[in-house]
C-alpha cells in the first residue's frame, strides 16, 4: 500500500503497533504479522514500525468487503 500523494507528510497521523492492535482489537503480533506480511503499510523509526491511521482504516475498509 502506498501513502496519499494528496496528504502533506506532517498532516498524517502515525500510529504505533500497540495503538493499531487497540484499534484493531487484535494483539500486537497479529499487527506485527500483517507489517511483515506487506498487508498493512507502515514506516520502521530505528527498531519500531509506525503505521499511517489510513492504512489501518484502508486495510479494515478492504477486510469488511471481503468478508462480508
Amino acid at each position: 500500500m502506498t501513502a496519499p500523494t494528496s496528504n502533506k507528510l506532517s498532516e498524517i497521523k502515525f500510529l504505533t503497533v500497540a495503538e493499531v492492535a487497540a484499534v484493531m482489537r487484535v494483539s500486537r503480533m497479529t499487527v506485527y504479522r500483517l507489517v511483515h506480511a506487506n498487508e498493512l503499510a507502515s514506516v520502521r523509526v530505528g527498531r519500531s514500525f509506525r503505521v499511517p491511521e489510513h492504512a489501518v482504516h484502508t486495510y479494515l475498509r478492504g477486510a469488511f468487503t471481503e468478508a462480508g
